[in-house]
């Protein structure tokens, strides 16, 4: 701990320049050959394959695991990458701790399941290192579709698309591709640039040409979209940050976390980004989580996560929140932001303790406060610019069926349209599965 670490107020370069590559490093290593065959051997292989279920792009988890176990990792890759195309980040980002690997049969029994989100990774990253690309695009079709959204969603269904021979052009506002896996996910998760090289990657299928810079609304709209194009897909997830409506908001140094978060992962120098010495977090899911912990390996002193309602209704698992704990977050639960106080810029925050009743959360009486230097906030994202025409189910798009919303020729998936849980698995599987609809339409 250096001098700069205990500073108080939002600054640069609060610790030793060799601990942020080691905060900043991998968070779980690769598997070598040897690591990856042990783990194989324990899966039971199941007739019923839980994992499979549970799995929302429906990889054959067992068949890939036998593969691995037979020396044949790249076979494993292209299983899958036939059902996830987005697999190696998948292998990194994924909750399989409440997914495929809370429904391994070992983790009933035992306690602790197969890994197979390394085993995934360990197969993925070992056909990547080859450069190999085992897909190849079909006969063209002569049919053109945009994709609006260079996320996780619209990669998918562009890739799909391409597989069966269709011209894609995909736009995105922002300058990179890659969407929440290149801006909204923690920099430990995703080490060494591996969401640009998974494009790039995924980019070789061919057919598929990314336009950056271009925001629905602004350079592009829906209208002109359908009237050039044989179909549309739209991934443009969740742009907007709700607001807190507090008190005090708009003091200098409270931010959304999102925007936190985004600056990080863009950064060629972690030194450089300022941190508070005392940082509040106020929200419960996984951007809250990754905001508090990315401020602690930048060097803040005291970080606290706040959110209002009881641990189990948390967005963040219970992994996390372990995680975020054993790195020195504090989580607070059942209490709500009252007001930030401070001259110009923030120095505390207010909260009230809340009560559930019969007339759902109210704040109590009871009153504490928190001091900081630096806010973030993280109580969720909402629709931004959304298009005339097309139907809200709540604040996302309403879709039926693989994506179809209520306007011929659009489709949805993804953050942006109902049934979309902020998931970068859940985003393939409706991006997917969007565009084989768009494909079955467009040759019927």
């Amino acid at each position: 701990m250096t001098d700069r670490h205990l500073t108080p107020g939002v600054v640069a370069n609060r610790l030793a320049p060799e601990a942020y590559d080691r905060n900043f490093a991998d968070l779980y290593p690769p598997y070598d050959k040897h690591e990856a065959a042990v783990a194989a051997d324990r899966c039971y292989f199941c007739h019923d394959a839980p994992c499979i279920t549970a799995c929302p792009t429906g990889i054959d988890i067992p068949l890939f695991i036998r593969q691995i176990q037979t020396g044949m990792p790249e076979g494993a890759a292209k299983t899958i990458l036939d059902a996830n195309i987005l697999g190696g980040m998948c292998a990194r980002v994924c909750p399989t701790e409440t997914l495929c690997e809370e429904a391994c049969v070992r983790e009933a029994a035992e306690g602790q399941p197969v890994e197979i989100g390394r085993l995934q990774r360990f197969a993925t990253d070992t056909l990547m290192v080859e450069g190999v690309h085992p897909f190849t695009r079909g006969q063209a079709t002569g049919k053109r579709v945009a994709v609006v959204g260079a996320g996780p969603a619209g990669l998918a269904c562009a890739h799909r698309l391409a597989m069966h021979g269709h011209d894609v052009v995909m736009f995105d506002a922002r300058e990179k591709a890659g969407g929440l896996n290149e801006y909204g996910i923690a920099a430990y998760k995703t080490a060494g640039g591996f969401a640009q090289a998974e494009v790039e990657w995924l980019l070789q299928i061919g057919g598929i040409m990314v336009e950056t810079g271009k925001a629905l609304g602004r350079d592009v709209t829906l209208e002109g979209l359908r009237a050039e194009y044989d179909a549309v897909f739209l991934g443009i997830g969740l742009a907007g940050v709700n607001a807190l409506r507090t008190e005090g908001e708009d003091r200098a140094h409270v931010h959304d976390a999102v925007d936190f978060i985004a600056e990080l992962r863009q950064s060629r120098d972690l030194s450089k980004l300022p941190v508070g010495r005392d940082v509040v977090v106020i929200g419960g899911g996984m951007t809250a989580v990754d905001a508090a912990v990315q401020s602690k390996l930048l060097g803040a002193e005291n970080v606290t996560m706040v959110y209002r309602r009881g641990r189990e209704a948390m967005g963040a698992s219970g992994y996390e929140q372990d995680h975020a704990a054993s790195k020195g977050v504090r989580i607070i639960t059942g209490a709500a932001p009252v007001r930030i106080i401070g001259n110009g810029a923030a120095e505390a925050v207010e909260f009230a303790y809340t009560e559930e009743g019969v007339e759902g959360l109210t704040l109590s009486d009871k009153i504490f406060r928190l001091k900081a230097d630096q806010v973030f906030k993280a109580i969720g994202q909402t629709l931004e610019g959304l298009p005339e025409g097309l139907q809200l189910s709540g604040r996302k798009i309403a879709v039926t069926g693989a994506g179809r919303t209520n306007l011929d020729g659009v489709w949805a998936g993804g953050d942006c349209a109902i049934g979309g849980d902020d998931l970068t698995v859940t985003a393939v599987a409706e991006g997917r599965d969007a565009a084989m609809d768009i494909h079955a339409t467009l040759t019927a």
